[in-house]
């Protein structure tokens, strides 16, 4: 076994991708703040009591545990930051008004998310908690976008969904728990196959439940799809009322000129979501690029009920879509110089230039360092030339 050699599906970045990662995050956090989201970060673990409060079955699988040394109890590597920003919201912070939190860092996965996927993804996203209404629904769709327009990534197309349809129609059928998540995971999956079997298996199911159910992955497409689905769906409130808002938010958005498809098939990630729920896409990208919706019943988990939605990114994963950043030059210097010369190189590194030091005994690979100038002493002064010898 080579003793170098990572884990499947985890990677170093190297300075070409980590330079361009931070880029992005600090671009992503300006942007949040700009528009009054504060930064927390969250530690990296905690215990899983906490860590999956609130959260489905497929968090739990997708989070590593081990036991504390210090305490005995089980402790959980983070999958996902939005648990953590929730109970920062509802026991630390303990406001009662809005609060807009955001955050970026890793997290860890036991098993890869999809076909290349990384089990470390670097996570950025916003959080809302306050407000139930479509206006905070709307607000980080915004957002998203907005943020993913800043990286320059192309062609971003808005899908959207209401995980209430589905939980209504369980409801309605009288489902028991088991099944409904067996049933969660094939209509996520878009497994229409499954998705039968385990409908048909269900004794004294009513056929128009049943076909309802069957129908939910297939729903896919334009505004349209609301009018196919609220003419075969049940004749309830809480449908209806769903239907309501993906029509108002697929309206809000395509005036911006903006693509929005509906997927009544789309659940949510870590199936806590309990409102309107969303997935960004973009050109070049076969998977969605950014994901999130409404968790209220995250924060009622945590015993303080706050209405909450918010989105997060892999900005990982978004490195191949956007385009390398220009660097300029930098600027070669001796490794010894005098006091005049140190002042001249603080100004230098002061007003964003990168100076770099020749070591003693080595023949700097200019080409690697990105020297195009160098700083030399001439007529009893120090002065910035460009390089004699760049090659």
């Amino acid at each position: 076994m080579t003793t170098w050699a990572l884990p499947e599906h985890i990677e170093d970045l190297l300075p070409h991708d980590a330079r361009k990662l931070e880029h992005i995050r600090r671009l992503a956090l300006d942007m949040f703040a700009l528009r009054g989201y504060e930064l927390v970060v969250p530690p990296l673990m905690e215990y899983v009591d906490s860590l999956l409060t609130g959260t489905g079955h497929d968090m739990d699988l997708a989070t590593f545990k081990l036991v504390d040394q210090l305490s005995g109890r089980t402790m959980g590597i983070r999958a996902d930051t939005t648990p953590q920003v929730a109970r920062i919201d509802a026991h630390v912070l303990n406001r009662h008004g809005i609060s807009r939190l955001c955050y970026a860092g890793s997290v860890l996965h036991t098993l890869p998310s999809g076909l290349g996927k990384s089990r470390q993804p670097f996570q950025a996203g916003a959080e809302l908690f306050g407000h139930a209404g479509l206006e905070a629904d709307i607000e980080i769709q915004q957002l998203m976008i907005d943020a993913l327009n800043a990286f320059d990534v192309k062609a971003v197309q808005l899908d959207i969904g209401h995980p209430a349809i589905f939980r209504t129609l369980i409801d309605l059928a009288k489902v028991d728990t088991a099944s409904a998540d067996d049933i969660f995971v094939a209509t996520e999956a878009k497994d229409v196959q499954m998705l039968k079997s385990l409908v048909m298996e269900i004794p004294d199911l009513i056929p128009s439940y049943r076909n309802a159910l069957l129908m939910l992955p297939t729903w896919y497409g334009g505004v349209g799809v609301l009018d196919l689905a609220a003419a075969a769906l049940p004749g309830d409130q809480r449908i209806a009322s769903a239907i309501a808002q993906l029509r108002n938010i697929a309206a809000h958005f395509s005036a911006q000129g903006i693509v929005v498809s509906i997927d009544l098939g789309e659940l949510g990630g870590f199936n806590y979501e309990s409102g309107i729920v969303f997935s960004a896409y973009a050109s070049g990208a076969s998977d969605a690029v950014a994901r999130g919706g409404r968790y209220d019943e995250v924060g009622k988990s945590f015993g303080r009920a706050r209405p909450a939605t918010g989105f997060s990114m892999d900005l990982k994963a978004l490195l191949p879509l956007i385009a390398d950043q220009p660097t300029r030059g930098a600027i070669l210097v001796p490794a010894q110089v005098d006091a005049t010369a140190q002042t001249i190189i603080a100004e230098l590194r002061n007003t964003g230039e990168r100076v770099i030091a020749q070591l003693p005994g080595h023949d700097a690979d200019l080409h690697e360092l990105g020297c195009d100038r160098e700083l030399v002493k001439q007529a009893g002064g120090w002065t910035v030339v460009p390089m004699r010898n760049p090659g």
